[in-house]
């Protein structure tokens, strides 16, 4: 009990950063689209990564290296900015603010949820790298446990996060809030993408 407790604790701490996928799990909450499967795929997602750290630690350790690293970040900063430019232009649109009665692509929020979820590299040193090398000495009861305490708590924040945000969207919903929430949204973005051209340009 006490290496679930802890792989709680700790899968928690690290998941509480605010990040893109933070961001856009918060935003879907907002306007209510798939906020179940969203909040479920990013919850899995990190219960496998989670494993894979857990279980494989020293196999992927040698395969990550500057280059794989690299790539990931190139690819999270080109989508990063595609994301900035599509909010960019919704800015200029005239406002649909009738949500629910929208038809939205939900491939388009699959590939989206999946983008901000495997394309950040930190994901993996969170989740593979950070809790495999802090696992890496357990027994491999202690692992299962410990990979389960995380994973709950990937759980229980993602839908917290996605489920809060949908409760509090009826206070929303008018245009001059969701232009101030995708103001701070392109703001936040931009900064992460510059943050990630950083790491780019150290990596090169």
């Amino acid at each position: 009990m006490s290496f679930l407790l802890l792989g709680f604790v700790t899968g928690l701490s690290l998941i509480l950063a605010i990040g893109a996928q933070n961001i856009f799990v918060i935003e879907q909450g907002l306007k209510k689209q798939y906020v179940f499967l969203v909040c479920l795929i990013c919850s899995i997602s990190d219960l496998i990564l989670i494993f894979l750290g857990i279980f494989l630690f020293e196999y992927f350790k040698v395969y990550f290296t500057q280059y794989i690293e690299l790539i990931f970040n190139v690819l999270l900063f080109i989508f990063l900015v595609y994301f900035v430019y599509s909010k960019v232009r919704s800015l200029y649109k005239r406002s649909n603010l009738n949500f629910e009665n929208n038809t939205f692509s939900l491939s388009n929020i699959i590939v989206k949820t999946l983008g901000f979820t495997y394309l950040n590299p930190h994901v993996y040193s969170d989740t593979v790298f950070f809790l495999g090398n802090f696992s890496k000495n357990f027994l491999i009861y202690q692992k299962y446990y410990f990979g389960i305490g995380a994973s709950i708590a990937s759980f229980l924040f993602f839908f917290s996060l996605g489920y809060l945000a949908k409760f509090f969207s009826n206070n929303l919903i008018n245009s001059n809030a969701w232009k101030t929430i995708n103001f701070f949204i392109i703001i936040f973005m931009t900064v992460l993408s510059s943050y990630v051209f950083m790491e780019i340009i150290e990596l090169i």
